[in-house]
């Protein structure tokens, strides 16, 4: 366990990463949405200053999901993180509501005015920059196996995808478009409501015991071909935080001593931490043919 809590401290800089950059290119991006004239540069720069609560929601959780297991958590506090991710989701569906209002609002104002050239600098700069942190977050996610920090890396590079969309818009408004900055902030809108819809979706999965089918068939053959197992009445998995609690019901032969059987069911667990990496598997013994 104390290899788990190493994980998850190492999330923690990923976290980190993602408020610091936020911070320095929201503030970047609203400064120059406002001088260049631009909604969509606006309605990014916005985006990333509600990235910053989700990414320090997504900290938060980390840091519970630290605490040791107690009388009320048997299993330890691992699903903060999930629930972190929850809240990240609402956060950014909030403000990718608000992004879609405001953009609509200013269709009908009219006398739009033709944002800047340099605005496409900025955009271009602000997407290359949010790229470099997914990369690093994705990672460094796939290595701890940390859904929170996943869910973060998504939040990046769907604000590199909004960046870039923000250059188009700009780069279409140079060419007698104006109305195009205002349909990219639109599409911004709609992205940042798409990408909480994906977290809030795979965080409620979790949270609710959801598990992947295809990945539950895969446990089960690894089980079903370890020695001295005859058949399996029934096999479930859950994510708990950054790691996975299976239970399994096996069949052996009824002839087989207890500690036949028990040895049956430390061979299971070793496959499994080897196979699949999952370090708490709870193993229930019946003997075959036996209803």
């Amino acid at each position: 366990m104390p290899d788990v809590y190493e994980e998850i401290r190492k999330g923690e800089k990923g976290a980190w990463i993602s408020i610091v950059t936020y911070l320095v290119l929201s503030a970047f991006k609203i400064i120059c949405g406002y001088l260049l004239f631009s909604s969509a540069l606006l309605a990014d720069g916005f985006n990333n200053l509600t990235d910053i609560m989700a990414s320090v929601a997504v900290l938060i959780g980390l840091r519970i999901s630290q605490k040791p297991p107690d009388s009320d958590h048997a299993y330890g506090h691992f699903r903060a993180e999930t629930v972190a991710a929850l809240v990240a989701s609402f956060i950014m569906a909030a403000v990718g509501l608000q992004v879609l209002i405001e953009a609509v609002r200013s269709i009908f104002e009219g006398n739009k005015q033709e944002p800047h050239v340099m605005g496409v600098a900025v955009a271009v700069i602000s997407a290359v920059v949010m790229l470099g942190v997914y990369q690093y977050n994705r990672r460094l996610a796939r290595e701890i196996n940390n859904q929170a920090l996943m869910a973060a890396a998504k939040d990046n590079l769907s604000d590199a995808m909004v960046s870039i969309g923000a250059a188009i818009g700009i780069i279409g408004s140079q060419f007698g478009l104006p109305w195009l900055d205002t349909v990219a902030a639109i599409l911004v809108g709609l992205l940042i409501c798409r990408t909480a819809w994906e977290i809030f979706r795979d965080s409620t999965h979790t949270l609710t015991d959801g598990f992947d089918e295809h990945q539950l068939s895969d446990l089960r053959s690894t089980i079903a071909r370890t020695p001295g197992v005859e058949g399996i009445r029934d096999v479930k998995a859950r994510v708990h935080g950054n790691y996975v609690l299976v239970d399994v019901v096996i069949e052996v032969n009824p002839d087989l001593s207890l500690i036949e059987g028990h040895r049956i069911s430390d061979k299971i667990e070793e496959r499994m931490k080897k196979a699949h990496n999952i370090m708490h598997v709870h193993v229930h013994v019946e003997p075959s043919g036996v209803k």
